[in-house]
């Protein structure tokens, strides 16, 4: 599965959960800039517990 932010061809690695919008699958980069926000909590997904700290 791709990151679902726009036009970004990375895998998903991390789903976001969101609270003022619907949850979304991202790679690890723009993880890293969501999971700043506040209420954002990030979770990896399934298989890429690595590369999340």
């Amino acid at each position: 599965m791709d990151c679902a932010e726009d036009d970004c061809e990375k895998e998903a690695a991390v789903e976001l959960h969101v609270p003022w919008d619907e949850n979304r699958r991202v790679c690890t980069a723009h993880a890293r800039v969501w999971a700043q926000k506040d209420g954002v909590v990030p979770d990896p997904l399934p298989g890429h517990e690595d590369e999340w700290p």
